[in-house]
C-alpha cells in the first residue's frame, strides 16, 4: 500500500517494510499532517493475519527523520494545540509499540528529535556504520524538551544518567557511542542495514526493556535515595550553567523522574510540559534563532548573484587567527589551504594545532588514521609566494597595521591570479582603507573571523563600496563551507559585532573605575545570560588589543568609545591579560576552574572595590549601551537586518539566546522603556547614554522591529 509520504511493502518473508519518504524535502521531518497517513498504515497492518514483522525505514538517501517540523509548534496557539499534539504523537507511538510482532527501525542517516522518538517506540534499533548517521534529542536546544515520548522511553532503555545527559545537552551520537550506549542494538554498513534489520525480526521476539548498568551507576539508579542524588545533582549542574534562564532543562528532569512510574502517566506529564516550553518566552527566541539561521543558509549575500566556487585557498599569517582560518578550510570546508608565513616556524605551528586535534579524533575514534592524513595533506606552508597562483582566495590574518595590509593586497595582486579575492580577517580597519591600495578594489572584502575559529560560529563578511557581488557572494559561500554562518556588513570601523561590544565593555570598564568590584561584576553578567563577564573577556582577548581598537573607534565613531584612561596604567604596568599572565585576575596554569581577582590591579588603577550597585543594575547598564549601539548600527544599514543583528550579537558575541538577541529583547521590553533607562542613565552619566534617533520614533510611534 502507498500514501503520500509513505509506503508498505510485505514480501515472502511477510516482513512488512514501511518506507518514509516525504515528497519535494531532501531530508524526512514528522508533521502532524501524517496522522492520517500514519493510521491507515496501522490498520492496514493490523489486517495482515501472518505478519511475520516490520521495519521502519526512509526512503531518502542519506536521512533516517531529522526530527519533527518545527513549524508545526509555530502553528500552535495556545497551550491546548500543543498538548493536543503531544498527545496525538503519543497514541500513534504508542500504537507502533503495541504492535503484537516485532518492530525493527533501520536508520541511516540523522534520526533526532521525533526521529528518534519513533525508534524507541519501536523493538530494535539497527544503525548504519556512516559518519552523517547521528542519533540524539534536540529539543532543549530550542528550549523545549521531547514531546513524543522520549523522556519516558529513554531511560528505561539506557538509565538515568545516561538519558539525562543525551537530553540536557542535545549532544548527538556517533554509530559506535549509539551502540555502546545502548541506544542502538548493531551498527551495519549502510549497503546491509535492511537486510540486518530483517534478521532482527526473524528472531520473532519482543524486546524486553531492561537498561544496562554497571558499578556504581547500577547502585544509584535501583534505589530511590540513589535516583533522587542523580536528580538533585542533574539540576544542580544545570542551574550552574544556565544560571535558571532556561526552564527546559528542570522540566526534563521532571519528566525523566516520572519514568520510573506507569507510561501514560509518565507520558501526560510530558505533554504538559511540552505544552508549557513551548508556549515559553525563551522558547519562542530560541526557535526564532533556528529559523533565521535556516533562511540565512539559502542566502548568498548577493541577491541572485551565483559564487564562484572556491578549489583553493591561501592563508596569510600562521599565528593564533591564521592557523584556525586553515584549520576549518581544510577540516570542514575539504579545500586545499596553502599557509603563507615569514617563518617555518609559523606554519609549523598552524600545521602541528590542526595536526593534534585530528589526531585526538583517531584516538577517540571518531576518525580514521587514512582521514587525519588526507586532511593533513591538503595544508601546506610556504615562506615565499610559491604554488599560489591558482588560488581563488586569500584570507589576511597578519596585524592591524594598515601599511602591512596594503603590501599584503600589493603582493597577492602581482603573485596570485587576476580573479583572486583578498579577504582581510581585520576586527576593526575599515575594509575601504584597505582596499586603497588595490589595483582591484572590487576583489577585496572583510572576513572577520572570531576566536577560537574553530569553536566560534559567526563570520562577518565586510564588503566596502566597490567590493563586486560576486566576490560577496563567493566570500559568504566559502564561509557556510567553513562550517560558520556569515553576516554581510557593511563597512564601517568596528563593523557590527565589535562596534556594539566596545560600549558594553567601556561601561563594565566604568563601573570598575567606580568602585564596583571585578568578580561581582562579572558575575552580574553571566547571571543576566553572557557565557563570560565583560572584564574576563577583556582578559582574554587581550588588554593590548582593546586598546588598539579604541582609539579607531573613536575616531572614526566619535567620544561616546573614548576609553576610561585610567585603563592606559594596565598597559604601562605590563597588564595584556591571558597572553602574558597579567591582567585583571590571576593567571595559573596549575590551578584549574575559578580564577581569584588579582587584586593589585585595584592598586594600579586608583580604586577601592566597594560594591554598591545590585547585580541588575550592573548588567543594565552595560547592557543598555549595546542595545542603542545595535539600534545605531541597523539605522545607518552597517547590518541589513534586524534577523542580522540578532544571529551577530548571539553568534559573535554570546548575547543571550533566550532573550533572542538585541533586537527582539529591545521589542520585548518595548522600545519605550528602553529609552526612559538610557534618559535616566543619560541624565546622570551623560552624553553616552544618549538614545539614537531611530530608537526615539520606534518609541513615540510604539514600533517594533519584528512587527
Amino acid at each position: 500500500m502507498k500514501t503520500k509520504s509513505f509506503e508498505v511493502t510485505v514480501a515472502e518473508d511477510r516482513i512488512a517494510v514501511i518506507t518514509m519518504d516525504v515528497p519535494g524535502e531532501t531530508m524526512n521531518t514528522l508533521r502532524s499532517e501524517f496522522g492520517d497517513e500514519v493510521r491507515e498504515i496501522l490498520d492496514y497492518l493490523g489486517s495482515l493475519s501472518d505478519l511475520a514483522g516490520v521495519v521502519f525505514t526512509s526512503g531518502k538517501a542519506d536521512s533516517f527523520i531529522a526530527g519533527a517540523d518545527i513549524n508545526m509548534l509555530a502553528a500552535c496557539t495556545t497551550r491546548e494545540d500543543v498538548y493536543r499534539l503531544s498527545r496525538d504523537g503519543h497514541k500513534l507511538f504508542n500504537e507502533l509499540a503495541g504492535l503484537k510482532v516485532p518492530v525493527v527501525a533501520a536508520i541511516h542517516g540523522p534520526c533526532l528529535g521525533g526521529g528518534l522518538e519513533l525508534a524507541l517506540a519501536c523493538d530494535y534499533r539497527v544503525i548504519s556504520t556512516s559518519p552523517k548517521t547521528v542519533l540524539g534529542l534536540p529539543e532543549v536546544q530550542l528550549g523545549i524538551l521531547p514531546g513524543g515520548g522520549g523522556t519516558q522511553r529513554l531511560p528505561k532503555l539506557v538509565g538515568i544518567a545516561k538519558s539525562l545527559d543525551m537530553m540536557l545537552t542535545g549532544k548527538q551520537l556517533r554509530p559506535k557511542q549509539a551502540v555502546k550506549l545502548g541506544v542502538a542494538d548493531e551498527m551495519v554498513p549502510a549497503t546491509v542495514l535492511l537486510e540486518v534489520a530483517k534478521k532482527w525480526v526473524a528472531k520473532g521476539k519482543r524486546r524486553k526493556i531492561q537498561p544496562r548498568l554497571k558499578g556504581v551507576e547500577k547502585l544509584l539508579e535501583m534505589t530511590p535515595v540513589g535516583r533522587n542524588v542523580i536528580y538533585d545533582q542533574a539540576l544542580k549542574t544545570v542551574m550552574k550553567k544556565t544560571m535558571g534562564n532556561y526552564p527546559a532543562p528542570a522540566k526534563i528532569i521532571d519528566c525523566v523522574k516520572a519514568a520510573s512510574g506507569e507510561l501514560d502517566q509518565g507520558l501526560k506529564l510530558e505533554a504538559s510540559h511540552f505544552a508549557d516550553l513551548v508556549m515559553s518566552a525563551e522558547s519562542a527566541a530560541l526557535r526564532s534563532i533556528f529559523f533565521a539561521t535556516t533562511e540565512m543558509k539559502k542566502e548568498t549575500g548577493a541577491g541572485d548573484v551565483k559564487p564562484a566556487r572556491v578549489h583553493k585557498a591561501m592563508v596569510l599569517g600562521g599565528g593564533l587567527m591564521g592557523g584556525g582560518i586553515a584549520n576549518v578550510t581544510a577540516v570542514k570546508a575539504k579545500v586545499p589551504v596553502r599557509i603563507k608565513d615569514i617563518s617555518h616556524q609559523g606554519i609549523s605551528a598552524a600545521l602541528s594545532s590542526t595536526w593534534k586535534q585530528l589526531d585526538k579524533k583517531v584516538k577517540r575514534r571518531h576518525i580514521s588514521v587514512a582521514e587525519r592524513d588526507r586532511t593533513m595533506s591538503m595544508m601546506t606552508g610556504t615562506t615565499e609566494y610559491s604554488g599560489v597562483k591558482d588560488v581563488d582566495i586569500v584570507v589576511e590574518a597578519v596585524f592591524e597595521d594598515l601599511k602591512l595590509k596594503h603590501q599584503m593586497v600589493r603582493d597577492v595582486e602581482q603573485y596570485c591570479g587576476e580573479n583572486t579575492i583578498f579577504a582581510s580577517n581585520t576586527s576593526s580597519l575599515p575594509i575601504g582603507q584597505i582596499a586603497e591600495a588595490a589595483s582591484r578594489p572590487d576583489k577585496v572584502i572583510g572576513l572577520h573571523y572570531f576566536s577560537p575559529v574553530e569553536k566560534m560560529p559567526l563570520v562577518e563578511v565586510i564588503a566596502h563600496r566597490g567590493t563586486s557581488p560576486e566576490t560577496i557572494a563567493t566570500t559568504v559561500a566559502f564561509a557556510k563551507k567553513q562550517g560558520k554562518t556569515p553576516i554581510v556588513v557593511q563597512d564601517c570601523a568596528g563593523f557590527y559585532v565589535n562596534r556594539i561590544l566596545a560600549p558594553y565593555m567601556n561601561e563594565a570598564a566604568n563601573l570598575v573605575l567606580e568602585g564596583e568590584p571585578i568578580d561581582k561584576l562579572d558575575k552580574a553578567l553571566v547571571k543576566f545570560g553572557f557565557p563570560v563577564g565583560p572584564v574576563t573577556l577583556l582578559d582574554e582577548v587581550g588588554i593590548d588589543v582593546g586598546a588598539k581598537i579604541s582609539p579607531i573607534l573613536e575616531a572614526e565613531l566619535g567620544a561616546r568609545f573614548a576609553s576610561p584612561p585610567a585603563f592606559a596604567k594596565l598597559l604601562a604596568d605590563g597588564r595584556k591579560g591571558r597572553k602574558n599572565g597579567r591582567g585583571f585576575y590571576q593567571f595559573d596554569a596549575k590551578k584549574k576552574g575559578k580564577k581569584p581577582v588579582d587584586e593589585s590591579v585595584y592598586k594600579v588603577l586608583g580604586v577601592n572595590p566597594d560594591g554598591r550597585l545590585s547585580d541588575s543594575e550592573l548588567s543594565e547598564r552595560c547592557v543598555v549601551q549595546m542595545l542603542n549601539e545595535a539600534v545605531r548600527c541597523l539605522d545607518e544599514g552597517i547590518i541589513a537586518s534586524a534577523r542580522d543583528g540578532d544571529i551577530g550579537a548571539i553568534f559573535g558575541i554570546g548575547f543571550p539566546p533566550f532573550l533572542g538577541g538585541p533586537f527582539r529583547y529591545i521589542d520585548s521590553m518595548g522600545p519605550a522603556r528602553l529609552v526612559d533607562l538610557l534618559r535616566g542613565y543619560e541624565a546622570r552619566f551623560g552624553e553616552r547614554f544618549a538614545p539614537c534617533e531611530r530608537l526615539l520614533a520606534m518609541a513615540e510611534a510604539d514600533q517594533r522591529f519584528y512587527g
